[in-house]
């Protein structure tokens, strides 16, 4: 592993559109990429344990216990929290929140951050964003970015309430689209000491202009309205509908994206399907719900954030690079950008021997001491 760093588809709810059509063709509108041929012939791919895979891993030298906490909007958040078998209870440690990524739930890639931090001597607690595995909220799958950030500061207030955890000393690793509630949670959260990012997407970047900038203003527009159709359907009692997340098969035509997300979510090597939830909907927000995200700009006063540090790794080759160069580029001192050469953005979901979980612990042993 080689790190730089840097100082200076809308179909019914039984398919939904794959990512590549959510991030760069949203404006085409539901009906008509309901109208596309997406699933055409299936493509069989065994799943991708290279550079040590290890979503699941669980560890001997870590304890777990689930939890639930409430937030400002007295609904409750599930979390798990891990604890190091040799820790002193009777001191005050540091203690880290890590949140998942966009569509997925604790058990994807957050947990391993989670128990890998505490195998390196921090609490930490992995949590379900507001919506989203078993956490609370109504309906399943929304999307609500304020709901999102509170369920960080919420976290702050569950562990700071622990004889042995330092409330002074409290921060967060967001992954994937954990990145951008973080930040935006930081912002209005002095409590969260340090921040951490990996494999970032700015969300509401994604959906306002889609990866590279390539939605035009008037395809966000039509999105919008279509969103704002479906919404009318479900006040008037439509099912609710689906969209994004990751396909449920590869086809000839499945972009290079989306096999990356696919073969995280959909093979044994990532999937996760919680109680309560069939695999049709796993990843994929509400249709009516998603036009939410227009209206979040996390990187606005990032700057604000200083002197608090901030730390974003990513992929030399992730697809969403350009999320954590232009965090970086808006955020003030301390800030270090670090990529992993040869890295992809799920590749850091939990490909242990990529996840540069040294620098993750010199950083918060640094700045949570």
């Amino acid at each position: 592993m080689t790190i730089a760093t840097n100082q200076d588809d809308a179909q019914t709810s039984n398919t939904g559109i794959d990512r590549r059509h959510l991030l760069k063709m949203a404006g085409a509108g539901v009906a008509a990429l309901g109208a596309m041929s997406i699933f055409d012939t299936t493509f069989a791919k065994a799943q991708d344990l290279s550079k040590g895979a290890s979503n699941f891993y669980t560890s001997d030298r870590v304890t777990l216990q689930k939890v639930r906490f409430t937030t400002q909007y007295q609904t409750n958040v599930a979390g798990n929290l891990f604890l190091p078998k040799d820790v002193d209870q009777a001191v005050k440690n540091p203690a880290i929140i890590v949140g998942h990524p966009m569509g997925a739930v604790k058990e994807q890639s957050a947990n391993l951050y989670a128990t890998k931090m505490a195998e390196q001597g921090f609490v930490a607690m992995s949590i379900d964003l507001p919506f989203w595995g078993e956490s609370e909220g109504q309906s399943r799958n929304l999307v609500s970015p304020e709901t999102y950030a509170e369920a960080f500061s919420a976290g702050v207030d569950f562990l700071g309430s622990h004889s042995f955890v330092d409330r002074q000393n409290i921060g967060a690793i967001g992954v994937c689209g954990s990145g951008s509630f973080v930040i935006s949670a930081a912002k209005i959260d002095p409590r969260i000491k340090a921040i951490a990012t990996v494999s970032m997407y700015d969300m509401g970047a994604a959906f306002r202009d889609a990866l590279n900038k390539s939605q035009t203003v008037e395809q966000r527009k039509q999105f919008i309205a279509t969103a704002a159709e479906q919404r009318w359907a479900e006040a008037g009692g439509a099912d609710i509908q689906y969209i994004g997340g990751t396909t449920l098969e590869l086809t000839a035509d499945t972009d290079p994206i989306q096999r990356e997300f696919y073969d995280f979510y959909r093979t044994s090597r990532g999937e996760f399907t919680p109680a309560g939830v069939t695999r049709q909907t796993t990843t994929k927000p509400t249709l009516s719900s998603s036009v939410k995200f227009m209206n979040f700009y996390p990187f606005n006063d990032i700057e604000t954030i200083s002197p608090r540090p901030m730390l974003f790794i990513s992929g030399d080759q992730a697809h969403s690079k350009e999320f954590s160069q232009n965090a970086y580029n808006r955020a003030s001192e301390p800030k270090e950008l670090v990529w992993i050469k040869g890295a992809g953005h799920v590749d850091l979901y939990d490909r242990v021997d990529l996840i540069p979980f040294d620098k993750l612990k010199g950083f918060f042993d640094q700045h949570l001491a």
